[in-house]
């Protein structure tokens, strides 16, 4: 990052594995502080580890074990994390899953499940982020939603729906909080080499493209703090207009 451009505090959510790691090395690579969260603590402590070896240890890192599906518990531990940073400007909600589902096949456990992380786990993260941008009187929420939020696939009802749902959620919030200092980002990612389906080879995917550049376009997004952002850039930009209208034969894996 250019040394004239502001370095913030970001939180990133599920920063564990996926786009969340890659945004934290994208986001460390230009000096800002983090702090991150996921279920799984042993795989932030050798992250944290692998971004000051690479980067100084002097890069300020705070970690927090956080399930966004234990709602109860998601704002007293964000806001504890909050607190050790000393505020922060950003949150990145991107802490969320993925799996094949059919409607009628015995998979509803996992579909509700995908609601749940998906979606609730969300708004009980922008709810605590919000409260504490309100207190600081300025801040950034940016989600990392899906093109699946504009257009319906075949085995991946509750993934979709719960994508829809955030978005909306996410531009609703917008419209509240807009005279209250708190910018809102809705970035939809189109397909990312990532292992976030199991069994699924995303790379062979229309268009997928590497988690690194997608970090690489996703960060760029979030400080310009644009409303709302496909990536990659290319194709989805084009036929953003179109999602929700193709025809059913391209909508199956």
């Amino acid at each position: 990052m250019a040394d004239t451009e502001q370095r913030s505090t970001i939180v990133i959510t599920g920063a564990s594995s996926g786009i969340g790691r890659a945004l934290a090395g994208e986001m460390a690579r230009r000096g800002h502080a983090l702090g991150l969260t996921a279920r799984r603590m042993p795989m932030l402590e050798q992250l944290r580890d692998e971004l000051r070896a690479a980067h100084g240890k002097e890069l300020r890192v705070e970690l927090a074990s956080l399930d966004v599906c234990q709602s109860a518990s998601v704002g007293r531990t964000l806001h504890d994390l909050f607190a050790r940073l000393g505020g922060i400007d950003t949150i990145v909600v991107n802490a969320g899953a993925n799996d094949v589902t059919h409607i009628g096949g015995g998979d509803l456990a996992k579909e509700l499940n995908l609601i749940q992380t998906n979606l609730a786990g969300a708004i009980a993260t922008i709810n605590a982020a919000t409260e504490h941008f309100l207190q600081r009187g300025k801040g950034h929420i940016v989600g990392i939603s899906s093109l699946a939020s504009l257009q319906p696939i075949a085995t991946q009802a509750a993934y979709c729906a719960s994508k829809a749902g955030f978005s909306m959620y996410l531009e609703s919030a917008r419209v509240e909080l807009r005279r209250k200092g708190i910018a809102i980002t809705d970035i939809l990612p189109g397909y990312i080499k990532t292992d976030i389906v199991e069994g699924v080879d995303i790379g062979k995917l229309p268009f997928a493209i590497p988690v690194e550049q997608a970090a690489r376009e996703m960060t760029r997004l979030i400080e310009r703090r644009v409303k709302s952002g496909v990536v990659p850039a290319f194709p989805w930009k084009l036929v953003r207009p179109f999602m929700g209208h193709l025809p059913e034969r391209f909508t199956r894996h």
